[in-house]
């Protein structure tokens, strides 16, 4: 999400709402079916797969054993974060979960994905429950300190609100408001600043509420709970196509950052493997496919992946 860290009132648009209230993050499918957060799902079944890749044996070769000897990788993923990763009919789905799937083909691995909670995953993978973690996480000099990242799309921070913006909420100044967002996320730390300045200036502080999953945020926006929403811009674009537009975004993404793909610090031929597979789907084609499946903005792609780029 630049993650960072979602449903409309129930009488509005129904098929959101269960997107909301069982798990949700993609475009294409439902997100309808919960599974808990420490449940698995398997991969490439929401909503049509985009094909198979070829495996690449050079690329393969430099999987580690450990990590390839039951044949699979184990991805810890927040499964509430449309359209990047949701479930669908208890299959995890989403942008991530297409991509995540076409580097296991070309590194010749079947990929799991395992629902979490978003603020688990980082310390999941270092207690080695989990061989990845891929779950729109920014790359942030924070994070690069004790993973490795490799990187693989770009998202920024949009603001969303009712439809009409009936509480007049602008992006440079949500003193006084109620504002959900997502645990875990980069838009708490947003929040948290944003909050400071309010303060310092003598203004009403931001009446901030987080919520375990991104579902629960669109929810209390939609249920009016809230008067505002901060979460990665594919996500807020979703919500608002999901509700018709009863939701809509207000000004521009800011702080746009590339997502990446997590694993342990030194991750050696490893990350090489996981950045060669992903350079390989992004020169072949597939990469913009899987973009253009969800309907994510062009803008957001890049040409080059990269292990640890400058945050």
């Amino acid at each position: 999400m630049s993650r960072g860290p979602q449903l409309k009132a129930l009488a509005l648009l129904p098929a959101f709402a269960l997107v909301g209230l069982t798990v949700a993050c993609g475009a294409g499918g439902s997100g309808a079916g919960n599974v808990g957060p420490t449940s698995s799902a398997t991969a490439g079944t929401g909503s049509g797969d985009v094909g198979t890749v070829a495996k690449d044996d050079a690329l393969a070769a430099l999987v580690p054993a450990d990590v390839k000897t039951d044949g699979k990788i184990l991805v810890g993923q927040d499964q509430s974060y449309p359209p990047n990763e949701f479930v669908d009919n208890g299959k995890a789905t989403g942008f991530d979960v297409d991509l995540g799937t076409a580097v296991g083909q070309v590194l010749g691995v079947q990929v799991e994905f395992q629902n979490s909670d978003f603020s688990g995953i980082i310390p999941g993978l270092a207690a080695k429950k989990y061989e990845m973690g891929m779950s729109s996480f920014s790359i942030t000099a924070e994070r690069l300190q004790t993973v490795d990242m490799i990187s693989y799309y770009k998202a920024g921070t949009s603001l969303g609100v009712l439809k009409g913006n009936p509480d007049g909420i602008k992006v440079d100044d949500l003193c006084g408001k109620k504002v959900a967002v997502q645990k875990g996320t980069t838009q708490v730390e947003d929040l948290d600043k944003k909050n400071a300045a309010c303060t310092g200036a003598g203004k009403p502080a931001i009446d901030i509420t987080q919520f375990q999953a991104q579902t629960d945020v669109n929810l209390a926006l939609t249920a009016k709970r809230v008067q505002a929403e901060l979460a990665d811009s594919p996500v807020v674009d979703y919500a608002v196509k999901q509700t018709n537009g009863a939701l809509e975004v207000i000004g521009e993404p800011y702080d746009t950052a590339p997502y990446g793909i997590v694993l342990n610090k030194n991750s050696g031929d490893y990350g090489k493997a996981v950045q060669g597979a992903l350079q390989k789907l992004i020169d072949s084609g597939a990469y913009k496919k899987i973009l253009d499946k969800w309907g994510l903005s062009s803008a957001g792609a890049v040409t080059k992946s990269e292990i640890n780029p400058a945050s």
